[in-house]
């Protein structure tokens, strides 16, 4: 499945008690773009903003500011932020904002240089000034504040993520686990934007979940740029298996499910955990990029082609109906008609349930941009769709084999204009990045979970029927 593009969220939240007569009644709209991670730090600097009275408003019309949390990492993304930067600019001269601010990596990226692109702009605050957006929403209120930019030094240590006021569905909720990346892929740009890897320690994870779980979440997923990475930076070793146990013990989360695992770092501790859990879902993403050794050299992975089939051999064997999804990239510089070929042949074989792919994007300041041999964007573009194509026979093919099976389903809404009838996702499916089960049966409701026998197969969803009682 071709992966989401960076997306808005826009929702509502009930007001809080205000905190001074300073903020008494002032709202805040919020477009969060990008990843999970990205939304983990949108929903933190709203709690913060919430505890100090601020009420967050569905749209950001009428609101007395807006915060637009941007995405940096692909040429994509970063003009779908200025896009948006400039609708809510335009508003604001329209009067029906009151002041914009900017936050996340394109600020990082950017810094100073935005406020050249879009003038408009009132305040732009990088990625480890998000613990001082009260202060910078305080700014705001000064007829001419004399900054308007506010940048702190890369975090020594995993900033904490606890009091956020969540805009996912109620059952569901991501846990960063670490920020930054100690790899050094040659097309990614996002060490130079959120630095080093630095974990958080388990008792503040652990302690972080146990609030989300206590506020209703029941699927708990796991982020950061690298999760099988997670602990390296705190014991010299990988910790994310006694992390899992841990997780586990934590009464109300019924699901676990990890996402953005480097394949060199995962142990057969973890594969072991995975194994014997009750609630670590059966389901891996493993972003490879590529299985060509010399694309993979030139990518810097770290890993070679005939590791990768090793720990996909092992994870199938050990982990019985274990649903993997990767996410790889075409057009790399110097990829050729026959490297390509092998990709294609690789995916054929290995037949995973979940894919994405991104044709290469040269983003500047990073060592594959300076590498010779570059794919035209039309040739890395129609690769990518010839990618997509196989893929999607083969989880057509996989939808089709779970026709007659009985799956266990998180419901996650109705279908309006439906009576009895609910979307959800098994333990194959992430929220946004892979398929829905589309579910019928009376007294159901969100958040519930239910046992549900599949009777037909649509491309990557699949129709069920409810057979149990929902709990």
């Amino acid at each position: 499945m071709k992966p989401r593009s960076a997306k808005s969220s826009r929702k509502t939240c009930s007001s809080a008690q205000p905190a001074s007569s300073r903020t008494l009644n002032r709202t805040v709209a919020l477009v969060s773009l990008g990843c999970p991670k990205n939304l983990v730090d949108s929903e933190r600097m709203l709690g913060l903003l919430k505890l100090q009275g601020y009420r967050l408003v569905r749209e950001p019309e009428g609101a007395d500011f807006v915060i637009v949390n941007t995405c940096g990492f692909l040429e994509i993304a970063r003009q779908e932020s200025l896009e948006t930067i400039r609708e809510m600019v335009a508003l604001k001269e329209r009067g029906r904002v009151g002041g914009v601010i900017v936050t996340g990596c394109l600020a990082e990226r950017d810094k100073e240089g935005l406020l050249e692109q879009c003038p408009g702009v009132d305040q732009v605050v990088g990625i480890f000034g998000r613990e001082e957006i009260v202060q910078v929403a305080g700014r705001l209120a000064s007829p001419e504040p004399n900054e308007r930019t506010l940048f702190r030094p890369v975090a020594e240590k995993a900033l904490p993520d606890g009091d956020r006021l969540r805009i996912t569905l109620p059952h569901l909720a991501f846990l960063k686990i670490a920020e930054g990346c100690d790899r050094l892929c040659t097309f990614c740009s996002i060490p130079n934007m959120r630095g080093h890897y630095v974990s958080k320690p388990i008792g503040q994870a652990v302690e972080e979940a146990e609030q989300l779980a206590a506020d209703g979440v029941r699927e708990l997923i796991l982020v950061a740029q690298d999760t099988s990475y997670y602990g390296v930076d705190l014991g010299g070793h990988p910790q994310l298996a006694p992390l899992l146990s841990r997780l586990e013990q934590v009464a109300g989360l019924e699901w676990i499910r990890l996402m953005y695992l480097y394949p060199a770092y995962l142990t057969d501790e973890l594969v072991e955990v995975l194994t014997s859990s009750r609630k670590i879902l059966r389901y891996l993403d493993l972003p490879l990029q590529h299985i060509n050794d010399t694309i993979l050299r030139r990518m810097k992975r770290q890993v070679t082609r005939a590791e990768t089939e090793r720990l996909l051999d092992r994870l199938r064997e050990q982990i019985p109906g274990v649903a993997l999804r990767t996410t790889l990239i075409t057009g790399f510089p110097g990829e050729t008609e026959a490297e390509f070929d092998e990709l294609l042949d690789f995916v054929r074989r290995r037949r995973f349930e979940r894919l994405g792919v991104f044709a290469y994007s040269r983003e500047p300041d990073t060592p594959a941009a300076r590498l010779p041999d570059h794919v035209s964007p039309e040739v890395a573009s129609e690769r990518r769709d010839r990618l997509l194509a196989v893929q999607q026979e083969i989880a057509s093919e996989w939808s089709q084999s779970q026709v007659g099976r009985t799956l266990e389903i998180l419901l996650d809404g109705c279908i309006p204009g439906e009576e009895n009838a609910f979307v959800g996702r098994s333990h194959a499916d992430a929220p946004e990045v892979d398929g829905a089960v589309y579910v019928s049966g009376e007294s159901l409701r969100p958040g519930q979970f239910v046992m549900a026998e599949v009777v037909a197969a649509r491309d990557y969803d699949l129709i069920a029927a409810a057979v149990g009682k929902p709990h």
